[in-house]
């Protein structure tokens, strides 16, 4: 099994961008994009990039599937050390961050906006680490990228082998593992400025030790700091309603939003015999982030000014092992996996506790227990408590066969411990939440996923050209939220409605009813509910060989996203939504493998999707809107020009559109979307007419990279360029929204670097953002946008970034 390694990077927008994309279109795979090789009678050529998508080893170039992969030695040479350091050469990937580690990723524009919270839709995406599913309920592990062989990207609902989220597409990181071939080592040391910030630096090695010829040991571990770039600028407000003023003189600081990351990996390979490899492994990682990574333009580029500290403590480890053999002919593979996550965050909320007491006078409710005024400002502090058991059983027929099979069983269980915990400062026990002094709020609640599969997939050839492929997973789902939500007995005040009858809002301690706490830390517990769903997916798949360099494909699949429990108790439960996947796709090679050219056009339908929205008291409601229907073309190619010299690319185009009017309205007893909607919708917040175009995937991506290798005075060395570029994106599919957040423009970003080594050193410089573009990644308000639409925050791509490296391997 070799690595991928091809080139892949930077395109622009405009002109370039849109020239790329009608070349044809594609995601599928190079973007692993190859290097030039010299062949045996000196002819320049691309080398082959083996993937295993399809659960088995294979040349990229015969999987009719849409596939990117970034192999090592591009990895490398990108610079990536973390998720958004890849995804930007993965053009049908989209993402909202708002800080490391806390990132949402979408394929082909299948994004609605606002998933992510922690009692929210489960990701459309999954995310694997070698075989294991590593995408937990609020999103994907920040994995430091280092000592990777290569990272996958799938696009499209996956249909039979993968669930786990796998809805619109999957992303797989693959690791180096151990090997009894001999000892290897290495070592990389980097240093590094950001443009208006601070310094950082990186140090990273791997160590690969057989023990003997059937046993080998492979060590990695990894540090870096990241410096900050947005300061926390000075600042003041004054309570309308009880006069109080506040500032944040102790909290001024200078490129607060500084990150330090370390982590490492433990992998044993063990030889059992001829037919059986076992492989256990370790990996565990802990990211501090001090401040936030979002900027308020109202005070200039790279400011905020907030009040509270804010930071975030993301900490994981995970336990896995792959054991691989045969039976008879049969391969058997199992693959199981343990992952701990916990998360500890701290966050200003002082926009919330403002923009509330301008509009309703909030400020008169906070008093202590003698009757005065506090200061109303709020902060959050949060204990996310993640564990994820999984295991899957796979069975294949051997490859060569003409009639192949492959078949298994899946089963995972995730929980998530959810607290949240609102509070003010001096605020008296009689509005306190009962055993949480200064809590107006708090959620304490348990969640638990469950899922389950059962999957099978079979091809046959049909002739030496064509061949038949099909598949269908069955599973099942069953999603459970308990525990405590809302303020104390003391901010609970009766309720009346319309006809003066006396009701109750189904949140709080007023809510309980008299049920004791189960869950651990709330006074009381006040929602207990669970869904339970089964059904099927499925996969057809019809391939043509033209010749052996060349191929063409058709495929229909399915991807399902299970329903679950809205936390604020009185919403009933959102509903699983599906989407569809008709695709047509290529993959090519000509000139004697110097070029290659692949891509895929598709048609997506996504019925009742889920769609998140900020409601009442600040509580995220799931709702399932109407319809979407996505078309799109994707394409990427690699080049060898000459010796020395590559060229690689990858575009996009994604139409992405909501199919129908939506306007926020559920059926109470079925959850399913209302569509006869008000007649002045105009007026209505939650609209969003028929044809609006969905949120944070721009109809344009695309890049473009030349690498070129050489020799100087017996060194190796290179020089490399690149562009990278979108138009531009909505961040929210709501109207009313969209007036307040504003469009997230388009933007180009280049990259340079250049380098030389010999033996087993190697040097470089490199320039990250050269043009040094402030574009939006993320905009958002701290609250209900009516409410806090006055403070916009946006998240900027990383200012300009110049590095030295240092590397050498043994």
């Amino acid at each position: 099994m070799t690595s991928a390694t091809r080139d892949k990077t930077a395109l622009s927008k405009g002109g370039l961008l849109t020239t790329a994309l009608l070349a044809s279109t594609m995601l599928t795979a190079v973007s692993a994009h190859a290097q030039a090789s010299q062949a045996p009678q000196g002819a320049v050529a691309l080398e082959e990039v083996v993937v295993t998508a399809q659960k088995r080893s294979e040349n990229l170039q015969d999987v009719p599937v849409s596939i990117q992969a970034l192999g090592q030695a591009k990895l490398d040479q990108l610079h990536v050390a973390s998720f958004t350091d890849y995804v930007k050469y993965l053009p049908s990937i989209s993402f909202q961050t708002t800080s490391p580690g806390f990132s949402n990723v979408y394929f082909r524009g299948v994004a609605s906006g606002g998933d992510g919270n922690h009692s929210g839709s489960l990701p459309s995406v999954g995310v694997y680490l070698d075989e294991q599913p590593v995408t937990t309920i609020q999103g994907a592990l920040d994995i430091h990228i280092y000592d990777i062989a290569r990272v996958e990207a799938l696009s499209g609902p996956q249909g039979t082998l993968y669930g786990a989220s796998s809805q619109a597409g999957t992303l797989r990181i693959i690791t180096n593992k151990p090997s009894t071939a001999g000892f290897s080592a290495g070592y990389d040391l980097e240093a590094n400025t950001i443009a208006h910030g601070d310094q950082g630096y990186v140090a990273e090695g791997f160590v690969n030790q057989p023990v003997n010829d059937k046993v080998a040991v492979r060590l990695v571990g990894w540090a870096q700091h990241q410096g900050g770039y947005i300061d926390n600028v000075a600042g003041s407000r004054t309570y309308p309603t009880s006069g109080i003023t506040v500032t944040n003189a102790d909290r001024v600081k200078k490129d607060y939003n500084d990150v330090d990351l370390y982590g490492g990996r433990a992998a044993v390979k063990i030889e059992a015999g001829d037919n059986w490899v076992i492989t256990p492994q370790v990996m565990g990682q802990i990211e501090k982030v001090g401040g936030v990574f979002a900027e308020d333009r109202s005070l200039g580029a790279l400011k905020v000014a907030h009040y509270y500290p804010e930071n975030s403590k993301d900490k994981w480890w995970q336990a896995a092992m792959t054991v691989e053999g045969k039976i008879s002919n049969l391969d058997v593979v199992y693959a199981g996996s343990y992952l701990d996550r916990d998360v500890d965050t701290r966050q200003d909320y002082t926009d919330y506790s403002f923009f509330y007491d301008t509009l309703a006078g909030y400020g008169a409710y906070w008093t202590d227990d003698a009757g005065n005024p506090v200061d109303p400002s709020q902060y959050i502090i949060g204990h996310d408590a993640y564990m994820k058991a999984s295991h899957e059983l796979r069975v294949s027929t051997p490859q060569e066969n003409r009639f192949r099979v492959v078949g298994g069983l899946f089963y995972q269980r995730q929980t998530h411990g959810i607290h949240q915990n609102y509070r003010i400062d001096d605020l008296g026990d009689s509005l306190s939440v009962p055993g949480h002094p200064g809590t107006i709020w708090l959620t304490e609640q348990k969640r638990i996923d469950r899922d389950s599969a059962a999957f099978g997939e079979v091809a046959f050839d049909i002739t030496d050209k064509l061949t038949v492929t099909g598949g269908i997973r069955f599973f099942k789902a069953d999603n459970s939220l308990k525990g405590f939500y809302g303020y104390g007995a003391g901010y609970s005040p009766d309720k009346y409605d319309d006809d003066g009858v006396f009701v109750r809002d189904g949140t709080g301690e007023a809510a309980c009813n008299g049920r004791g706490p189960e869950i651990k830390g709330s006074p009381c517990t006040n929602l207990d509910k669970r869904v339970k769903e089964k059904g099927d997916s499925k996969k057809f798949n019809l391939t043509y060989k033209i010749d052996p360099d060349k191929l063409v494909y058709v495929t229909y699949s399915e991807g399902f996203r299970p329903g679950g429990i809205n936390r604020r108790g009185t919403l009933p439960p959102y509903q699983s939504d599906f989407l569809k996947n008709y695709e047509f796709g290529w993959k090519t090679t000509w000139a004697d493998n110097r070029f290659r050219w692949n891509g895929a056009v598709f048609h997506e339908t996504w019925d009742d999707f889920q769609f998140s929205i900020v409601g009442a008291n600040g509580l995220t409601e799931i709702k399932n809107a109407v319809s979407a229907e996505i078309n799109g073309a994707e394409t990427d190619f690699s080049f060898a020009v000459m010796h020395g010299l590559t060229l690689n690319g990858a575009a996009s185009y994604i139409d992405a559109k909501l199919k129908g009017t939506y306007c926020g309205k559920v059926d109470a007893a079925t959850g399913k979307p209302i569509t006869d909607c008000p007649v002045d919708l105009d007026n209505y917040p939650e609209r969003a007419p028929d044809g609006q175009q969905l949120p944070v995937t721009p109809k344009f991506k695309a890049n473009l990279n030349a690498r070129y290798e050489f020799d100087l005075g017996g060194y190796d060395a290179f020089v490399q360029g690149g562009i990278v570029g979108q138009t531009g994106a909505w961040a929210d599919l709501r109207t009313y929204a969209r007036e307040v957040l504003g469009k997230q423009a388009g933007y180009i970003t280049t990259d340079l670097s250049a380098g030389l080594g010999r033996d087993s050193w190697t040097v470089s410089a490199y320039v990250v953002n050269l043009n040094d573009s402030r574009a939006s990644l993320t905009r958002s308000t701290e609250c209900v946008e009516s409410v806090c639409g006055a403070e916009v925050y946006s998240v900027p791509l990383r200012p300009r970034t110049v590095g030295v490296k240092f590397g050498q391997k043994f």
